[in-house]
């Protein structure tokens, strides 16, 4: 079913091909004004390329999206409930919340938590895993609850853990991120080397290029390979290099980057706001709006349906032109001579009816005709014919 489902668009896209679209000279020539819709059909062929080459450019710059750092401010707090009646315990609700900073500065301060700007990704979509610890010995049944972005695909706008009790304790909180592309945390010797502390492997790898390209480390006589100064010795321990082999060896000096460790102390007293209120800042990288624009631009199909719909329309209409066309020729034509239009028009179904019949190579007007049975070899066929029949038969000569 699914292959049937994968090749029937191929079909229909198949029979929308530009040649269809196309008014064919004989209309051009009755109506001058088709000269209008050759030039939209020459300017819609512009377009479609434009287009093409646009998306292909689009999908290449989505496999290595833009970026900007921004500041991830998360902010660390719980709130607590009195007791409700004397027989139940008060409760407490630990969050974790964040918002992206404009310029790394904070719109308001003194107002509270920011909303969250929706032009920017969700809180939860940065961390790909959050791992937040409880006192064991006060609650030894679930201590530590763990989120992982590959089990929630949806993304949040933070976290929230609600429990009951009374007492306050030290809350331990462990943030990973989530980078995309993945990024490394470096070793010392590729830090003095190349200045950065975490990035991408490709970026690595790019500084290690030009480190080499900027010093001239390259090798004359064999551009496939470079030689080592101090710098590139303590992080390869070699003397000389291949290209090809530096992916490979900068492996053992990219290490996971460390996680973010947070404590916060869940208090219970006073009139149950928010209390322990507590900010960090983070580094992270934020896709630029116009990516969300172009992936969006590709995954909509509402247009591409709509403009399939009007290619159907053109070609249906294209179809009718082809017939009238036909048609008017045939009229035509029969005006102009109906004498000789039919006899031709007759001839022609004479003709196509000895073709469907397997009679195409007779004369039927030739055999009507008594000169056609004086030829030479009329003789020797009817001889040939009489020889054939049966001596008894119904076809000798002379029977009843």
């Amino acid at each position: 079913m699914e292959k049937t489902a994968e090749l029937t668009p191929a079909a229909r896209r198949k029979k929308r091909k530009l040649p269809e679209k196309q008014l064919p000279d004989r209309v051009a020539a009755l109506l001058p004004e088709s000269a209008l819709y050759t030039q939209l059909l020459e300017f819609e062929s512009r377009i479609d390329s434009a287009m093409a080459r646009k998306k292909i450019d689009i999908q290449d710059s989505l496999k290595s999206p833009p970026s900007v750092q921004r500041t991830l401010r998360v902010y660390v707090f719980n709130t607590h409930t009195p007791r409700p009646t004397p027989s139940e315990p008060p409760s407490w609700t630990l969050r974790i919340v964040g918002r992206i900073l404009e310029d790394g500065v904070d719109p308001d301060p003194l107002g509270g938590l920011p909303k969250p700007n929706p032009s920017y990704p969700k809180f939860s979509s940065f961390f790909k895993r959050v791992t937040i610890a409880l006192d064991p010995a006060l609650y030894p049944e679930n201590p530590v609850i763990v989120w992982e972005s590959s089990r929630s695909p949806a993304s949040h706008e933070g976290f929230e853990v609600k429990r009951k009790g009374e007492k306050e304790f030290t809350a331990s909180i462990r943030l990973e991120m989530n980078y995309v592309p993945e990024k490394f945390k470096l070793s010392p010797p590729l830090i003095d080397l190349l200045g950065i502390e975490v990035d991408t492997r490709a970026r690595v790898l790019a500084g290690i290029w030009n480190y080499v390209k900027a010093r001239k480390l390259q090798s004359s006589t064999d551009p496939s390979y470079f030689a080592c100064d101090n710098g590139l010795r303590r992080v390869f321990n070699e003397e000389r290099m291949k290209f090809s082999a530096v992916s490979q060896k900068i492996t053992q000096h990219l290490t996971p980057p460390q996680a973010i460790h947070l404590e916060h102390r869940v208090r219970l007293s006073g009139n149950g706001a928010a209390s322990g209120n507590a900010c960090y800042d983070v580094l992270v990288d934020v896709p630029l709006p116009l990516q969300r624009e172009m992936s969006a631009f590709l995954a909509n199909t509402d247009r591409h349906k709509e403009i399939e719909a009007y290619d159907e329309a053109i070609c249906g209409a294209i179809k009718k032109i082809h017939e009238h066309r036909r048609r008017r020729a045939f009229f035509l034509g029969f005006s102009q001579n109906p004498v000789e239009f039919i006899n031709a028009l007759i001839a022609s179904q004479g003709r196509d009816l000895k073709l469907v019949a397997g009679e195409a190579g007779r004369n039927a007007e030739r055999e009507r005709r008594a000169e056609f049975y004086n030829q030479p070899w009329v003789e020797d066929a009817i001889i040939r014919y009489l020889n054939r029949k049966p001596a008894g038969g119904n076809d000798a000569p002379g029977s009843m």
